[in-house]
């Protein structure tokens, strides 16, 4: 019996090695954009590779990172009408794209010290965890059409990114927390 499971297994790594040829040999004429995309944090090189197939590497198509998103429909919805805010359900777009992305940016919130990490902790208390990584996946999409756009490499922003861009607010937020717990803060300059 345990034979026939190891030959069984042995075909199918046989199977898996085939057809991992196969999309190495029909994305050769897109192996920049794989390179390109699976630089972003979270994204593994078959994840990029899907990126790339779904979405291809000609950007000329979508005139900003914005219209690719809602392309792909990683846009949060906007229904409104007479003042009121109705559904804000994201359209459906490729569903491969979509598995992809979410895979991707899964794997980049739980990496320390990087942009998108820390943009899926700020906003996961206030919006819950699907919306957080939704707003993740919308960063990766979009930072895909800017890399694919330019050429250039990804560079991470870092998991100090929002502290870094309002160090009153981080702050304000440290001291408000501190309080909460029933400590009183004085706050004094530190010495350059």
């Amino acid at each position: 019996m345990i034979g026939a499971i190891l030959s069984h297994l042995d075909f199918l790594d046989e199977h898996i090695d085939r057809l991992s040829d196969a999309i190495e040999e029909q994305l050769g004429p897109f192996a920049t954009g794989v390179r390109l995309a699976s630089t972003i944090t979270g994204v593994a090189a078959r994840t990029a590779e899907v990126m790339v197939a779904e979405i291809g590497t000609d950007m000329s198509r979508f005139p900003s990172a914005r219209h690719l998103a809602s392309w792909a429909g990683q846009c949060p919805g906007n229904d409104r009408s007479a003042g009121k805010r109705r559904s804000g359900k994201t359209r459906h777009g490729s569903k491969w794209l979509d598995t992809a992305l979410t895979e991707a940016a899964m794997a980049a919130t739980r990496t320390n010290d990087v942009y998108l990490a820390a943009q899926y902790q700020r906003l996961r208390p206030r919006r819950g965890h699907g919306r957080a990584l939704g707003a993740v996946k919308h960063s990766i999409l979009c930072a895909c059409w800017h890399m694919l756009s330019t050429g250039e490499l990804y560079h991470d922003l870092g998991g100090d990114y929002f502290s870094r861009r309002d160090p009153e607010r981080a702050t304000r937020r440290l001291v408000a927390q501190l309080e909460r717990l029933g400590h009183h803060v004085t706050l004094e300059a530190a010495a350059a």
